[in-house]
């Protein structure tokens, strides 16, 4: 996998982000992710649309959507699958209607492939999290395997101590004391 401290890949892929018609896509671009508004990126991959974990995951993301605008952090789902995949799929699944942030569509598998987030069989992205900074910068990688959805609450845990910018113990959570040395 791409490792800590790397500039993120440069990219520009097509994502769902309406159901609104004639205003269902959007191109994203890497380019975003460096700005000077100290905006944080957290994007979160999935392996496949119609599937049955991911849309747990999709959906707990989306209900903590507002506790990552409260963190100035920008929220990007992503899988191999299209654009019109991701847009049947949110027209078709309760729990995805109302999504508050877009579904990146890597259907080359080029971004996935730079990330190197690829399993090796199927040639489907595993659940992989990137926590980006305002740089562009990968602080946080995490990876989990299948058939186990991740933590959400965990992802922000991480996003609130990278922001700190301090050092931050074993179980730290925001508001409690950081380390000093």
């Amino acid at each position: 996998m791409i490792n800590l401290g790397e500039q993120f890949p440069s990219f520009s892929k097509i994502a769902v982000v309406s159901l609104e018609k004639g205003k269902e896509f959007e191109t994203i671009t890497s380019e975003s992710f460096i700005n000077d508004n100290n905006e944080w990126t957290c994007m979160f991959w999935w392996p496949k649309d119609f599937t049955f974990v991911c849309p747990t995951e999709i959906a707990e993301f989306n209900a903590n959507y507002s506790e990552f605008r409260d963190r100035d952090t920008k929220l990007i789902g992503a899988s191999t699958d299209s654009e019109n995949v991701h847009l049947a799929w949110r027209n078709n699944h309760d729990d995805l209607r109302g999504l508050k942030f877009p579904m990146l569509a890597d259907t080359s598998k080029s971004l996935a492939k730079a990330l190197d987030i690829l399993e090796p069989v199927e040639g489907i992205a595993y659940r992989a999290t990137f926590i980006i900074d305002p740089q562009g910068i990968i602080r946080w990688v995490s990876a989990n395997d299948l058939s186990v959805g991740r933590n959400v609450k965990e992802v922000l845990r991480v996003l609130d101590a990278l922001q700190t910018d301090e050092l931050c113990p074993c179980n730290w959570e925001k508001g409690q004391e950081t380390l000093t040395v």
